[in-house]
Order: structure tokens, then sequence, then C-alpha cells
């Protein structure tokens, strides 16, 4: 599962990426025009407390692959594959300025975030529209000749998704039936994809919530994930040495928990993942598997041996576990649950996977 993390020029994507995959970008990086990947851990407190709890030999977080996409610009637009590698993802972070700073310049001449957003938006939204257009001639070809059922089908659904599209609205707010999903599923559509937006604001706005709040009434109903982060005290947490340097410096700025913390968790979110855990004196590891995945394909994401011959789950809540201190004193409460193939996974749940192999 990948994100991609797109934006104008001059935004903060550079560093976001960064910040998330503990990677410097070099100059090759930057000269290649093509997409940077690299590995964010997903930073869950959840995880944190299991370590403390189990105090394992081994410790594995969650890990989202980030690409880094190369900026939306005139040039990258008029060729068209921006948008080629935008469909290759599962998700888009769009980074968008909200600071002001004379020294860095902006692609429009001002900073307003919520025109770049809605212009991005725009863009992304005509790409579908023109793959339309596309498709019907091929289509329409198709019918004219052979009057092939499959083609009207196709060509009527399309139709559905144009005027839709024409309203201006990302193809994620139409609701699709499983077969109409699947007759479109190897289709680029971006608008489909899931979309978060990073606000990146200034050092001073950082417990400004006003403009996050703005922003997420404004599109309260485009199916968005709005959250603030500055990319500069972002960048400064992160290059200090120490967990006690880092407390204080969060301390000054007022605030619990670095942003980039909050977005690898965001990420998870909109992948439609959850996570879950296994736990124990050798390893404490965090999981993730798409939502609504049962017992058994949850096993199969740790292994598919776990998968083929899974008998049951041992379940436990994490709340439970934290609230009642160990997992003796979850069993002895009852709350301790055996799960078969139909049970579904939820997130934070501990599992214990039976099989036979």
């Amino acid at each position: 599962m990948k994100i991609g993390i797109i934006g104008l020029p001059q935004t903060g994507k550079k560093t976001f990426f960064q910040i998330l995959t503990n990677h410097l970008l070099t100059e090759k990086d930057l000269v290649s025009g093509k997409p940077i990947k690299n590995i964010a851990e997903i930073r869950d407190p959840r995880f944190d407390i299991l370590v403390d709890m189990y105090k394992p030999k081994k410790e594995v977080r969650a890990r989202v692959e980030i690409e880094l996409l190369p900026k939306i610009e005139k040039d990258t637009i008029s060729k068209g594959d921006i948008f080629k590698e935008i469909a290759e993802m599962d998700a888009i972070a769009h980074v968008v300025r909200s600071f002001s700073d004379e020294s860095v310049y902006h692609i429009d001449g001002s900073v307003d975030a919520i025109r770049d957003i809605d212009n991005i938006n725009s863009e992304l939204i005509l790409h579908d529209m023109l793959f339309i257009e596309k498709r019907f001639e091929r289509l329409d070809k198709s019918i004219k000749k052979l009057n092939d059922s499959q083609s009207i089908k196709e060509k009527a659904l399309l139709v559905k998704i144009k005027e839709h599209l024409d309203k201006d609205l990302a193809l994620r707010l139409l609701s699709l039936d499983n077969d109409e999903k699947k007759l479109i599923s190897s289709y680029p559509f971006i608008t489909l994809k899931k979309m978060l937006i990073i606000l990146n604001i200034s050092e001073d706005d950082i417990l400004n919530t006003s403009l996050v709040e703005n922003t997420r009434e404004r599109y309260k109903d485009a199916d968005l994930y709005v959250m603030p982060a500055c990319a500069k005290a972002e960048a400064e947490i992160a290059s200090l040495e120490t967990e006690v340097e880092r407390e204080e410096f969060l301390e000054a700025l007022g605030i619990k928990e670095p942003a980039a913390d909050a977005l690898t968790r965001l990420c998870i979110k909109a992948l439609n993942l959850i996570s879950f855990f296994t736990v124990g004196p050798d390893e404490v590891r965090q999981w993730t598997v798409g939502a609504g995945s049962s017992a058994p394909e949850a096993a199969g994401a740790i292994h598919t041996d776990l998968q083929k011959g899974f008998i049951r789950a041992e379940v436990i809540k994490y709340d439970d576990l934290i609230s009642l201190g160990s997992e003796a004193k979850v069993k002895e409460s009852g709350k301790a649950y055996l799960k078969g193939k139909d049970y579904i996974v939820e997130d934070g749940d501990l599992l214990d996977i039976r099989f036979n192999v």
C-alpha cells in the first residue's frame, strides 16, 4: 500500500518526506524527476506502551510505503506523467502551503491554501474526465462494430461517472455497487482515492486552530482528511538527538507530540487500514490489515501458513489490557476471547493465532 505526496513547488513536500521516512534526499534524488520511494514507520503510542509493558527482545513497528512525486506545475501537468504516477498510489497526501514567508516564492504570487486545494482538486477531476472522453471513443467503436453488451454496460456507467465529475465532485463521493467498482477497477481514476490535506503552517500558527477548522468545514462533504503541521518545527524536532530534548522542545511549542507522528497514523487511516498487535517477551510487533478483514486474513498478514492452517485466534482488547494491567488479569476477568474464522479484526486487537499446518 502506497501513499503519494503531491503539491505545488515550495510547499514543504520534500521536508515532510524526509521527516516521515528518515531519508535525507540527495542531489541525485532531486534531479531525477522521478518518484522517490521510501518507508515510514507508524508512530503509534499504543505500540510504545506495549513495548514498555512486555520489554521484548525485538520491537517492530508497522510501516507504510511513501512516494514523493514530482512537483505539480504547468510542464508536469502538460506532459501528463504526474497523473500516471498519482494513479498508481493507493492514497494521496497533498501538502499545501499555509505559511507566509517573503523569502519563499509562491507559484501564484500569494499564499491561499483554499485556492491551491481547489486548483489541484480541479486538475485531478479534469484528468478523470479526459480519461472518460478517450474511453468513450473506444467504446463507441466497439458498440458500433459489434454491438457488444459489455461495452454498452460500461458506457452507461461512464456516463453516470461523467455526470458526477461534471459537478466538480471527486469520484470517492459517488456511490457505486460492487459490480460497478469491478467494472472500472483497472482504470486510472485518481479522484477515487482517499486524500489527505497537510496544511504546512508557520510556527506562530501551531496553536491556532482556526485555519484547520475552517478548512475542515469547507471540505466536510469532500471526504478529505485535513491536518496541520509545521514543516520547519517538525524538522527541528527530528534533528534533536535525545528524547529529553524533544520533550522540552514540544513543551515549549505547547504540543504533546510531533505532528509527523500523528501524520503517520492518518496515513494508515487514509489507506483504510487498521492495526493489530502480536506481543510477548520475544517480540512486540504492530501489523496492518485492511479494515473489515477476518481473523484468518489478519493471520495471513503475519504468515501465509497461519492463514492456511488457521484454527482460531485468542483476542485481547488493547483497552482491556491497559485497564487491567496484564494478560493474566484479562484472562481472570473473562475478557480474553477465542474467535473463529468469521471474526472481524478490530483496530487495536492483540492476537494470538492458533494454527495447524
